[in-house]
């Protein structure tokens, strides 16, 4: 019987202490709550890093009226690259972090906001290293990498009067409802959620099999090929609201979903999600190495048209 040749790679390889660094960077301007002072300078750091890796740059900003009455400023991040090229990939995370750690036993502390190095940092320090390489190594179609504000500001689960409505990725609906190129489309998107901590389980989320199960099979599969079978299970997971969500409802880009989701915990989630142990502690080299190989191999491996 034959045997199969092993995959070859065709993406360059993704430097794993790279991306820690870039998650770190964020996690020492302190929380990036909107309104900060922290979120301002980390959000300048982000938009000049893109255009450092040679990223055409565009802002949306915007106040938000939030579910409490209070208005927010949100300020969407948009790195775009061949942006006349018509075939296009949408990458994106979200880069603010949770005022709140809902999560918390000790109700003095729920009020305290978190660190958010895995919740938000993780995904956003992939990209940017995504970002390098497409400076030094050119693929073939356009690529856009979007960070979304205001995703993590939904009401905490120990307020008492609850305020119905949509409260949570407010910045992806935003970009969705006017994206920052009139009639935006991509050919697919890729959304990197909680993807630093060890042993992380990339599940196929349910939004993303419901809206592009033809991506997710093609991620999934791509994962397999690597190696990384082990971080990506062939198994569902849970339906996740999420930067994804309206990104496919206004049809922008059939996207899917790359988040750490697990079978074994009330939540769904790993322990430390909305609780003040999502620190620099919990992020491991090797999951943003997966996260990040795969996304490149994935979007390396694309024609262009």
């Amino acid at each position: 019987m034959a045997v199969a040749d092993p995959y070859r790679q065709v993406s360059p390889g993704f430097n794993a202490d790279s991306a820690y660094a870039f998650v770190e960077r964020q996690v020492n301007f302190g929380p990036r709550i909107p309104g900060s002072a922290a979120h301002k300078a980390c959000g300048d750091y982000l938009a000049a890093k893109l255009a450092g890796f040679g990223a055409q740059v565009t802002e949306q900003k915007v106040d938000i009226t939030h579910y409490d009455g209070k208005n927010l400023p949100i300020r969407n991040i948009i790195g775009s690259y061949h942006p006349e090229r018509e075939k296009r990939v949408l990458l994106f995370a979200h880069w603010d972090t949770r005022p709140f750690a809902d999560e918390e036993s000790d109700a003095g502390r729920q009020l305290q906001p978190i660190a958010g190095a895995d919740d938000g940092a993780s995904g956003v320090g992939v990209l940017l290293e995504i970002a390098r390489n497409l400076q030094q190594h050119p693929v073939e179609v356009g690529i856009d990498i979007i960070y979304f504000d205001l995703e993590d500001w939904g009401q905490p689960s120990f307020d008492t009067d609850w305020v119905q409505g949509d409260w949570w990725c407010l910045g992806s609906q935003y970009w969705s409802e006017q994206p920052h190129v009139e009639n935006y489309k991509a050919t697919y998107g890729i959304l990197l959620d909680m993807v630093g901590a060890a042993n992380a389980t990339f599940l196929k989320e349910g939004y993303s099999i419901q809206h592009a199960s033809n991506v997710v099979e093609k991620v999934w599969g791509t994962a397999a090929k690597l190696g990384y079978a082990n971080y990506f299970p062939p198994k569902s997971g849970g339906y996740i609201t999420d930067d994804h969500l309206p990104v496919n409802r206004h049809h922008r880009a059939p996207s899917i979903n790359i988040i750490n989701l697990k079978t074994d915990s009330q939540t769904g989630f790993a322990p430390h999600w909305h609780t003040h142990r999502d620190d620099m502690h919990n992020i491991d080299r090797h999951s943003l190495r997966v996260a990040g190989q795969t996304v490149m191999e994935v979007i390396y491996t694309e024609l262009g048209e």
